[in-house]
Formats: C-alpha cells, sequence, structure tokens
C-alpha cells in the first residue's frame, strides 16, 4: 500500500463508517488509539512495547483486525521547522514495511508537540510520573488520531 498519501486520497479510500487507528510510533514504544466507526472520537488504547519490527507489526496488524479497523493514521515526527530528519527516516521505513503487509491505507500525520501536549494535561490533571509513563504513548497516539479525524469531518 502506498504510504504518500494526502487526506483528500485517504478520506477517499474509507469506506463510510469504518474506525481508523492511530499510532505514535517511538524507538521503545508504540502507542495505539482507535476511532469510533463514525470518525468523531479518538480514545487512547493501549502500548505495544517493541521488539523487533515483525513482531511488532504482527502485534500492530492483529489489533487493527480485532477492532475492524479500515485505515492507519501514522505520527510524523518532523523537526519543529518543519525538516525531516532521522525520526522521520525511520517512521516512513516503517510505514514501508508495513504496507507490505497490510493493504490498510497509511495516511501520515504530523505529530509535532504531541507528547507535549498530552503530558502538559496529564501534568495539569496531576498524574503521577508512573501514571504519565503509562498512558503517554497511546494519549499521543490518540491526539494525532484526533487531528485527522477533526480534518475529515464535514464543514458545517
Amino acid at each position: 500500500m502506498a504510504t504518500d498519501l494526502t487526506i483528500d486520497d485517504f478520506a477517499a479510500a474509507l469506506p463510510p463508517e469504518a474506525a481508523l487507528m492511530g499510532l505514535d510510533l517511538g524507538t521503545k514504544t508504540i502507542g495505539l488509539a482507535i476511532s469510533d466507526a463514525g470518525r468523531r472520537i479518538a480514545s487512547p488504547l493501549r502500548t505495544i512495547l517493541r521488539t523487533k519490527f515483525r513482531a511488532d507489526a504482527e502485534a500492530l496488524l492483529k489489533t487493527a483486525a480485532e477492532h475492524r479497523i479500515a485505515a492507519l493514521v501514522l505520527g510524523l515526527p518532523l523537526n519543529m521547522d518543519g525538516s525531516e530528519g532521522p525520526r522521520v527516516q525511520a517512521t516512513r521505513a516503517f510505514a514501508r514495511n508495513l504496507g507490505q503487509l497490510t493493504p490498510l491505507p497509511i495516511l501520515f500525520w504530523d505529530e509535532r508537540l504531541s507528547t507535549a501536549a498530552v503530558t502538559r494535561t496529564l501534568l495539569e490533571a496531576d498524574a503521577s510520573r508512573r501514571r504519565r509513563d503509562e498512558v503517554v504513548d497511546k494519549m499521543a497516539a490518540a491526539y494525532i488520531l484526533q487531528g485527522v479525524l477533526d480534518r475529515l469531518s464535514p464543514r458545517t
């Protein structure tokens, strides 16, 4: 599956009612979030501890199948100036490899400041450091996915 989709191409590839999955790809974990079938709300789902690509992909795709996911949204960790560094290259390579294992469309979405926004929210909620560490990746995935859901929602 191509991983260079525009938001319009991505929207055109989606069935009318189906959930999406957001991914926050880190070096140690992958945060997962899912939307409702109507694609209004993103909810944190789980965190996958990374090992090897094949195992990570299998866990991710198994979760996608269990939730009947129609497409994937992968956070793209651009530098603050919009340039692409080593983390973007690693994310694009992960998406290329994952795209060979699934027909699901994969959309990249700018994730700048997603973890910072989620961490700030958790600090405001007075979450302990341990609790923040447990939930930040899946909450960042939900933050990324919600950005796409908001962009896909019809303007009224």
